[in-house]
């Protein structure tokens, strides 16, 4: 069953307008975020922050990209070969426009992809990011696989989720974004962890901010 007027993934679910303009709104985006989910905008910028000191050539992988929010972390002139990748053509046309709004398109590229099945070959990427998407996924654990399997070593994988061992204060959240067609099975913080670990990533971070996790490691 889904919700109606929401739309899935596979659309351009209302749902994704609102969490885009929340993040490019930080005052009222940030209040939103901490009363609705008791998280903490200011650790989204961080970590997409991280993107701006990326060398000139470094490929990066962003999956699902979305609306693009990863981008506000790109500087121009950057010169990093950016792909946007998603199962919606409506979240590759509104990465570009994001991209172009920011002027960065000239680093960004787009394609189709299903995060269980990337179209891209082993140890060919240099970061691999992924912000507010595992728990979207029909089999997330898959999902790490394949994320994992396109890194290169030495290079870093950065994301976050909504998981499901965060309380029952944000089970209403969770069990909305399932009837919505918003979320998948979802998974736990020590799920992540071990699937990062299984995929060959070192020592991976996990830092919990209301119904979110962020995660972090590097491919050994």
């Amino acid at each position: 069953m889904r919700l109606p007027g929401l739309g899935g993934w596979s659309d351009d679910p209302a749902w994704a307008t609102v969490y885009d303009w929340s993040v490019e709104h930080p005052r009222a985006g940030g209040l939103l975020w901490r009363l609705g989910i008791q998280s903490d905008l200011r650790r989204l910028y961080a970590a997409t922050d991280e993107l701006g000191t990326l060398a000139a050539g470094t490929r990066v992988l962003d999956v699902p990209c979305g609306g693009g929010v990863a981008l506000r972390g790109l500087r121009p002139g950057q010169g990093v070969d950016y792909v946007a990748a998603d199962i919606a053509q409506a979240m590759l046309d509104r990465t570009l426009d994001a991209a172009r709004d920011r002027g960065v398109a000239d680093q960004v590229t787009t394609r189709i992809a299903d995060v269980g099945d990337l179209p891209f070959d082993d140890e060919s990427v240099d970061v691999v990011v992924t912000f507010t998407g595992l728990h979207c996924f029909p089999d997330p654990e898959r999902a790490v696989a394949e994320m994992t399997r396109v890194l290169r070593p030495g290079g870093f994988l950065t994301g976050s989720a909504v998981l499901t061992d965060t309380g029952l204060r944000h089970e209403p959240l969770r069990r909305a974004g399932r009837l919505a067609g918003l979320m998948g099975p979802m998974c736990s913080g020590p799920d992540v962890v071990r699937w990062l670990t299984a995929g060959g990533v070192e020592r991976p971070s996990l830092d919990r901010s209301g119904a979110i996790a962020y995660f972090r490691g590097v491919r050994a």
